[in-house]
């Protein structure tokens, strides 16, 4: 009963991505949503780290800077680390809209690329070869802009209401892609944090400030490697 009811927020927590508004506080340019915070317009910054993705990556529901990757921010001035992170989530994106918006994204210098996409393609059923199309098409975009850009790769899964089959190979996409493009991996964003209420705001559904600090350390555990040695 105890793991149902975990999957259950879990599930919650997954159906936000696609179907949630941005609440938190956003700037409008060109037609695109993008979150902005103290740190992305923090000048004489040499490196650039984008996070491009949806509501998780936007912060939804939180203030900017409580969201991860301002988290990262502070984590990287805390190291006296050369990096300026932007945060290009996008709630309710999916891996096609994101490849749509893309150019625009990418018309600035971008030394490490942080892509999570895919859950909402997940849980709209979309075919997993167009899925995995659209991730491989960002990919390839942001590298033909700059081969030296590094890019990290955030895994997701969904609950298996479309099947066992499709639940699986979902899930197999992330580290497939990783492994073709030499990308590195973050094995589950919502790690240790999805399914558990108390890391969640009223909603039941979004992160709370102390659930994106552990997103935010699911992304370290990573980015830390490559920001590290750069």
């Amino acid at each position: 009963m105890q793991t149902l009811l975990k999957f259950s927020y879990f599930f919650v927590v997954i159906l936000l991505i696609s179907c949630g508004e941005n609440k938190s506080k956003q700037e409008t340019q060109g037609g695109e949503v993008v979150n902005t915070q103290r740190d992305t317009l923090t000048p004489n910054k040499s490196k650039t780290i984008i996070f491009f993705g949806n509501s998780l990556t936007a912060g939804m529901g939180l203030d900017p800077n409580e969201a991860f990757p301002a988290l990262i921010q502070d984590k990287l001035d805390s190291l006296q680390l050369d990096f300026k992170v932007i945060n290009a989530g996008l709630s309710g994106e999916t891996t096609a809209s994101g490849k749509n918006r893309l150019n625009w994204v990418l018309n600035q210098k971008v030394d490490v690329f942080v892509l999570e996409l895919g859950a909402n393609d997940g849980l709209r059923g979309i075919p997993l070869t167009e899925t995995r199309s659209n991730l491989q098409s960002i990919i390839d975009t942001v590298l033909q802009k700059n081969p030296m850009t590094k890019i990290i790769l955030a895994g997701m899964q969904i609950p298996p209401n479309m099947g066992k089959a499709y639940t699986t190979e979902f899930r197999s996409i992330f580290p497939e892609l990783a492994e073709k493009n030499k990308a590195a991996l973050i094995p589950f964003l919502l790690k240790d944090v999805a399914g558990i209420p108390a890391l969640n705001q009223e909603d039941g559904i979004h992160p709370t400030t102390e659930g994106q600090k552990i997103v935010a350390n699911n992304v370290w555990e990573i980015l830390q490697e490559i920001v590290i040695s750069d």
